[in-house]
């Protein structure tokens, strides 16, 4: 069980890293977008500004997920849930879980070949001339601490919250 133990903690530690990485990269978007309407009045907008709000939204919404699914901060339609018993709703949340990693592991695994082909192709933004292959590794990291994240849910370590 340390090891177990210790996989839960390393897990909380990198979802809540993760989750300040999303904040900040939310509050760079509010930032960017707000001094480049500002400057588009006096007719100077930011270049590379759309090209920037996208590649940090995908970090805003990516590298949130672990630690939201921690808090059970997702949106959950349990019409279904609602109408089971307590043994129910726990095997659901279980099949869940199982879902959602396997989901989360084909993700993360074509997330990660996306950046080795962007990388290989060397494919930047068209204005800013940015990689683009670091943000599909980041998310597919993201993938990975999600999958921890349900390993600990179905360990019993908590995750998931009904």
């Amino acid at each position: 069980m340390p090891m177990l133990d210790f996989l839960a903690a390393l897990t909380a530690r990198l979802s809540r890293v993760m989750f300040w990485v999303a904040g900040l990269a939310l509050v760079a978007m509010m930032g960017l977008t707000g001094a480049d309407v500002v400057l588009r009045l006096f007719r100077s907008p930011i270049l590379g500004t759309y090209e920037l709000v996208g590649l940090l939204g995908a970090v805003a919404v990516g590298f949130a997920i672990p630690q939201t699914t921690l808090q059970g901060g997702h949106v959950k339609m349990d019409f279904l849930a609602g109408r089971l018993a307590s043994r129910g709703k726990a095997r659901l949340g279980r099949l869940t879980n199982l879902l959602g990693l396997g989901l989360f592991a084909v993700v993360g695994l074509n997330l990660w070949e996306l950046g080795d082909d962007l990388r290989r192709a060397g494919e930047v933004t068209l204005t800013l001339q940015l990689p683009q292959y670091p943000v599909a590794y980041g998310v597919a990291l993201c993938c990975l601490v999600q999958c921890l994240v349900l390993l600990r849910g179905l360990a019993g370590q908590g995750g998931t919250r009904s």
